[in-house]
C-alpha cells in the first residue's frame, strides 16, 4: 500500500531540489478549481519557496471560479509563502477572437485551445518576471495516456510534478493533504468550453475507465472483455494515437553527412 504522506513529501522535495539546482526562486501555478491544480499548488506551497497561484477565468462557470478562489484562500491561510493573482482574461480573449481572428473561420476546438494558450502566456509573463518556473498540473492519464491537454497551452510548462501519477493517485494525495472536499468531489472539467462540458463528455470515458485501459492496452486478446470495456479500449487507443504528436519530441530534419 502506498504511503501517500511520504509521496507528498518526496514530490515537494523533488520540486525544491530542482529549483535550488537551477537557481529558481519562484513557482507559478495556474489554478482551475480542479483536483490536479489543487494538488500541484499544494505540493509547491509545501516546498517553502515563493509560490504564486493564478486564477485566469475566461467566461468561466461560477462553480469553477468559486472553487479556484476557495482553494487559493485555503492555501494562503496555511502557507505564508503563497500569494495569488486574479487575471481575468475574458476581455483579452474576446478582443483577440473578435478582432485578430475575425473572419478566419476558427473552429470551436481551436477557440477552446486558444483559451489555454492565453493562460500559458500569462503564467510565463509572471514567472519570467520573478526568476520563476511554470509548474505543470497534468497527470499521467492526460499527459501520456490520451494526450488530453492543449499543445503549448496547459502542456507548456517547465516541470511536471504529478505527470507520473494516475488520476486515482492524485485523488489520494488530495485526501492526504486535506484539499477542500468540494474540489475532491467535483466533476473533472478543463474549463475551456462555453457549454461547460466535462472531461468525460469530451473523452467518452471516465478516468477510472481510462486507467483500466492503460493497463490492458497491450493485450492482444479482447474476447473476455465486455462491450463497454472494448469500447473504452478503442477510445483510449484512438486518442493515444491521434494525440501522439503532443507526447513525442518535435520532428527535426537532420542533414545527411
Amino acid at each position: 500500500m502506498e504511503d501517500w504522506g511520504k509521496l507528498c513529501e518526496d514530490i515537494s522535495d523533488w520540486i525544491k531540489r530542482y529549483a535550488d539546482e537551477n537557481e529558481i526562486s519562484t513557482l507559478v501555478v495556474g489554478i482551475s478549481g480542479g483536483i490536479d491544480s489543487a494538488v500541484t499548488s499544494t505540493l509547491c506551497a509545501k516546498t517553502g519557496l515563493e509560490t504564486i497561484v493564478v486564477s485566469m477565468p475566461i467566461h468561466q462557470e461560477s462553480s469553477q471560479y468559486n472553487l479556484a478562489g476557495r482553494h487559493i484562500e485555503w492555501l494562503e491561510s496555511r502557507w505564508a509563502n503563497v500569494s495569488s493573482h486574479l487575471v481575468d482574461l475574458t476581455e483579452s480573449y474576446d478582443s483577440y477572437v473578435e478582432g485578430a481572428l475575425a473572419g478566419l473561420e476558427i473552429s470551436e476546438l481551436s477557440l477552446a485551445n486558444t483559451r489555454a494558450r492565453l493562460r500559458m502566456t500569462t503564467l510565463y509573463a509572471i514567472s519570467g518576471s520573478r526568476k520563476g518556473i511554470v509548474v505543470g498540473t497534468g497527470n499521467k492519464v492526460e499527459d501520456f495516456g490520451v494526450g488530453f491537454y492543449t499543445k503549448y497551452g496547459d502542456g507548456g510548462v517547465d516541470i511536471s510534478p504529478i505527470a507520473d501519477l494516475l488520476k486515482s493517485e492524485v485523488y489520494s494525495l488530495a485526501k492526504e493533504m486535506d484539499i477542500i472536499e468540494d474540489i475532491q468531489n467535483s466533476v473533472p472539467n478543463d474549463g475551456l468550453w462555453a457549454d461547460g462540458r466535462s472531461d468525460e463528455d469530451q473523452i467518452g470515458a471516465t478516468y477510472e475507465e481510462l486507467e483500466w485501459a492503460m493497463a490492458q492496452v497491450d493485450r492482444v486478446e479482447w474476447e473476455e472483455f465486455s462491450n463497454r470495456q472494448k469500447e473504452v479500449l478503442e477510445i483510449y487507443q484512438k486518442l493515444h494515437e491521434s494525440n501522439s504528436h503532443k507526447m513525442k519530441p518535435i520532428p527535426i530534419y537532420l542533414k545527411s553527412s
